[in-house]
């Protein structure tokens, strides 16, 4: 990522960090980044080289784990569904047992990309669908801080960051698609909310931060391009001139 000469690049050596979610998308390219600043990055997901989620997707925590160990840090990749309580619980002990803390907790676990139906009332969404949707994007989210922050809370300066969909001031505002997204992506907006009330005596912070439209693995190929070469989307997709390397977000 390019920085302007009077913005030095943050020195995160010693820092232990989590990233939940980060096969793909912002959640790599946030790992990565971290990992450029020196830290160490444990990176979780459901595809690895042996298995793939639903999604049927290439990209691996391996290979995450991979990148951030080139930019300069230790990546570590940890098979886990932040569905299931107990590879949770399996999670924080590694962390604990090999580091003793935790200094940087992001929660990026989504999935839902193809579950939401684009403008479809609640009534005719897809239950299962919907629900599946929301279990993803928020039961993850709680499940993963519930076991986590118990390591991130031993010393002042933690940061926890949720990554979402839209701010605050735009969702208030807009409806986002449907119902179960809107849910979701509301609902995460809020966890951030909460969390910094709750770390604020133990000396931590909590955000919500939300990507703009992001060149994810998934765009560019939706659109046909690569990162190299994106713009040559332009001409069927004009408005992909203000979208963003998952890198900016990171």
């Amino acid at each position: 990522m390019e920085r302007t000469p009077d913005t030095p690049a943050p020195d995160l050596r010693g820092t232990i960090a989590l990233v939940a979610g980060a096969t793909r998308g912002a959640g790599r390219a946030i790992a990565v980044q971290l990992g450029a600043a020196g830290a160490t990055v444990y990176v979780t997901g459901r595809t690895t080289r042996e298995r793939r989620s639903e999604y049927n997707r290439s990209e691996t925590i391996e290979e995450t784990a991979e990148l951030v160990t080139e930019a300069g840090g230790t990546g570590i990749a940890v098979p886990t569904d932040h569905l299931v309580p107990e590879q949770v619980r399996a999670l924080a002990e590694r962390v604990d047992t090999e580091q003793g803390r935790l200094d940087v907790l992001v929660n990026d676990v989504w999935g839902g990309e193809r579950l939401f139906e684009f403008d479809k009332k609640v009534w005719e969404h897809d239950l299962d669908a919907g629900l599946r949707l929301m279990r993803l994007g928020v039961d993850t989210h709680a499940i993963s801080s519930h076991f986590l922050l118990p390591l991130l809370v031993r010393r002042p300066g933690g940061l926890v960051v949720e990554m979402t969909d839209g701010t605050a001031a735009y969702n208030g505002s807009h409806y986002r698609n449907s119902y179960f997204y809107d849910l979701v992506k509301n609902s995460v907006l809020r966890m951030g909310y909460v969390l910094a009330h709750e770390l604020q005596p133990y000396g931590g912070t909590a955000v919500t931060l939300t990507p703009g439209w992001m060149r994810s693995e998934m765009m560019l190929e939706t659109l046909g391009v690569t990162e190299e070469n994106w713009r040559d989307a332009l001409t069927g997709v004009p408005h992909f001139c203000i979208s963003e390397s998952p890198s900016y977000v990171g």
